[in-house]
């Protein structure tokens, strides 16, 4: 049992580290490249954050454990509102951009409510998922047209290239073959650990696998608090929860079907409740105050609780 449990936490760091590789090659090669660091920072490093998610969803499916594949992606989502945001607030509180409220979250929660109403029954299909990969798609589209006609949007930020284009390709090299074996000895070792426990494998994929795949997201976040950047630490969670949805399980679902029984409407709520009750936080003197990450963070730690009790 010592053995999986230290396995899935060199896992974690792999993963974090692959991210950050990853992120930092292509957005370094894109600005060499001539793209602006907006336009990159909708694009790969925002699918470079979610990488995590979207291989460990990916392989999760491909291998028959669904309720990893899904629970993945919906433990993201609830961990990033309520524990990264929570965490955050209660750092430094958080400025909410009038953006986010005009379009981010509403998009975020619109995704959400789809989500609950196609897996209700607890199938994803491919059609579900060729749909959510094309509202992320169109989401991209919308954001790089507004980016272009000057309008401001949260994350960006200089981004400077590295030292030579070779090295570039290196990290982009090395960080997705981290990733790739991170997300395996991830998955195969979360499995072992769910069958020693008697936990479902949704129940690992709820916490110990959405928190782990959640990492680069923690980090950016929280380390956007401390340099009170709290735009980026807001807004690289909401965008990170639409990618989850509309991105990894559209691809996800693409690749392979999901259809599981584990994932119940206690945990579908939790995910939609929390996106919810983000909006009045938000509008309130549009900022996210300590009191209001508390909350959060104790919503987090109570959920947590009643999946492991």
């Amino acid at each position: 049992m010592l053995i999986p449990v230290l396995l899935v936490v060199a896992s974690l760091v792999v993963l974090y580290f692959g991210a950050d590789f990853l992120v930092k090659g292509s957005s370094s090669l894109a600005v060499r490249f001539g793209i602006s660091p907006l336009v990159v920072g909708l694009t790969v490093v925002a699918f470079g954050t979610s990488a995590p998610e979207l291989l460990v969803s990916v392989q999760s499916a491909l291998e028959g454990n669904p309720g990893i594949a899904v629970g993945n992606v919906m433990g993201s989502n609830i961990f990033n509102v309520c524990a990264i945001l929570g965490i955050s607030a209660m750092i430094y509180p958080l400025r909410v951009n009038p953006r986010l409220i005009r379009l981010d979250a509403p998009v975020m929660l619109a995704a959400t409510l789809l989500f609950v109403g196609i897996f209700h029954n607890g199938s994803f299909g491919r059609w579900a998922g060729i749909l959510f990969f094309a509202g992320i798609c169109a989401y991209m589209i919308y954001c790089v047209y507004k980016a272009k006609r000057g309008e401001v949007v949260e994350g960006d930020e200089e981004i400077k290239p590295t030292k030579s284009w070779m090295l570039d390709v290196v990290l982009v090299i090395a960080g997705l073959a981290l990733l790739v074996w991170g997300s395996g000895l991830l998955v195969d070792n979360a499995v072992i650990i769910a069958k020693a426990l008697e936990w479902s494998e949704a129940v690992i994929g709820l916490t110990i696998v959405a928190a782990g795949t959640s990492m680069p997201e923690l980090a950016t976040s929280v380390v956007a608090a401390l340099k009170k950047r709290t735009d980026i630490a807001i807004g690289n969670v909401i965008g990170s929860n639409i990618f989850n949805l509309l991105a990894v399980l559209g691809l996800t679902a693409t690749i392979a079907p999901v259809e599981t029984n584990q994932i119940n409407w206690t945990d579908m709520l939790v995910m939609l409740g929390t996106s919810l009750l983000l909006l009045p936080f938000m509008r309130t003197g549009f900022k996210i105050g300590r009191g209001e990450g508390g909350v959060l963070l104790v919503i987090y730690i109570a959920y947590t609780l009643y999946l492991i009790v």
